[in-house]
């Protein structure tokens, strides 16, 4: 493998303002298909942040947006590209059916036995090693349910549990403005079913109750934002068997 070129902290993350409040946070030296979108939702009484990336670099240290008012950060789920800078922020969620990985984040438990190496990067993070990379422990101070709300004061999202993927998937569903922000369950790219802990008709059965949800816009934990056409077109193809692993599609 070529020496991958290395990145200052400084400059390792990107920020893109989105409608309605809504910024995108990534790491753009990572390849795509790892590089996982963090959501930062402002409120009136506190922000959102869903999920927080790979936690090599300090999110809170070098993305002031995250750090100038109160915020509730919320994993979609617990693999290592989603909850790496939990740790940094003291008011966390995670779904009930994998608080314990949030707690207790082993590298086998979290993916990054398997995928957190060298070959995710197109240039790497100042001082990584692979070989020493782990997730911080984050225990969450609030355990989510289907249908429970988190509230900003003047904005709600309320949790859908999205099993499949991984037992405590969820995404964030704003009824007011039609934005779902949903994890990994549904994003603009090959579905990914077949984890340790993936269970295929977990992830068919959520994949058909949630084609009745309606959104205006989705953004969701890999690849770019996509509309509510779109959205009913990504669950019909993966129904069809077009979005799984290893599928091209056209």
């Amino acid at each position: 493998m070529p020496k991958l070129p290395v990145v200052e902290h400084r400059s390792w993350y990107e920020t893109l303002r989105m409608a309605d409040d809504v910024t995108l946070i990534h790491e753009p030296w990572i390849k795509p298909f790892f590089r996982c979108n963090i959501w930062h939702v402002r409120g009136r009484d506190r922000d959102l942040l869903f999920d927080s990336g790979l936690g090599h670099v300090s999110l809170s240290r070098h993305v002031a947006l995250v750090s100038e008012r109160q915020l509730v950060c919320v994993a979609s789920h617990t693999h290592f590209d989603h909850i790496g800078c939990h740790h940094e922020f003291p008011d966390r969620c995670v779904h009930a059916a994998e608080a314990h990985i949030l707690a207790d984040p082993r590298n086998e438990w979290t993916l990054a036995d398997r995928y957190a190496t060298e070959e995710m990067f197109d240039a790497l993070p100042w001082g990584w090693d692979t070989s020493r990379y782990h997730v911080q422990p984050a225990p969450a101070g609030r355990i989510l349910g289907d249908g429970d709300v988190i509230d900003l004061g003047d904005r709600a999202f309320e949790v859908i549990h999205t099993p499949g993927h991984s037992p405590g998937g969820i995404a964030l569903l704003e009824k007011k403005t039609g934005t779902l922000l949903s994890g990994d369950i549904i994003y603009d790219g090959p579905l990914i079913d077949d984890a340790y802990h993936s269970v295929l008709d977990d992830y068919v059965a959520t994949l058909e109750r949630m084609r009745i949800v309606q959104p205006s816009i989705v953004h969701g934990g890999h690849f770019p934002s996509f509309g509510g056409t779109h959205y009913r077109q990504i669950i019909d193809e993966y129904l069809a068997g077009k979005r799984r692993p290893g599928c091209h599609l056209k």
